[in-house]
């Protein structure tokens, strides 16, 4: 029986790439989208048993669109492969309900028998993952249920951070110095009570700010 998979990544060499890693077994790629919103609609048009959604991509990055997915089609697994071995990320995905983290390196078996996992209905998290980002899940402090008076700058700079930008990629992102952002950064994580940005990033997933 075939598995109808949805790849989703702005770059054609990495979709081709993927269909040639495929070839010849039953995981069919069904249809390819380039962005999170062209995944949101391909998935409301036809019916696909697995996601893989790619993270930074044009007009919002993959987690934003796996938000969407998991409302839509809460049943419906969603694997992100990525290039970015980011923490941050990682934490969001899995805050988020995705069903794996994959890194665009994975080799091939791997990445069979982790699609063919989804698409039994199995969680692909792994161990050295699951266990690197515990902490943030689990931080008490970290509730949505927690008022915390933060500026409008240091809500910019937080949604910046959740969405995996360095300190230097924020300050472009919002015209700021990277000094700046540094102080920015250290309040908010006093603010809210966490010790890294990890923890902020999850924080900010359950507050609704990303």
């Amino acid at each position: 029986m075939s598995i109808r998979i949805l790849v989703t990544d702005d770059h054609e060499l990495v979709r081709s790439g993927i269909k040639a890693m495929l070839a010849g077994t039953e995981i069919e790629v069904a249809a390819e989208a380039t962005t999170g919103t062209e995944a949101i609609e391909r998935c409301a048009a036809e019916t696909f048993d697995v996601v893989l959604l790619d993270i930074r991509m044009p007009n919002g990055d993959g987690l934003q669109a796996l938000t969407k997915l998991r409302q839509d089609h809460p049943n419906l697994p969603v694997l992100m492969l990525t290039a970015f071995e980011n923490p941050t990320y990682v934490a969001r995905a899995l805050a988020l309900g995705a069903t794996g983290y994959m890194l665009k390196e994975t080799p091939r078996e791997q990445l069979l028998t982790t699609i063919r996992k989804a698409a039994r209905g199995e969680e692909c998290w792994s161990r050295e993952e699951l266990r690197r980002v515990t902490g943030a899940l689990s931080t008490p402090r970290i509730s949505g249920d927690l008022d915390v008076p933060l500026t409008q700058r240091e809500s910019e700079v937080l949604r910046q951070l959740a969405f995996g930008l360095t300190n230097k990629e924020i300050a472009q992102a919002l015209g700021i110095s990277y000094e700046t952002v540094k102080e920015h950064v250290q309040h908010i994580l006093r603010k809210i009570g966490v010790s890294d940005r990890t923890q902020a990033a999850v924080w900010a997933v359950r507050k609704g700010l990303v």
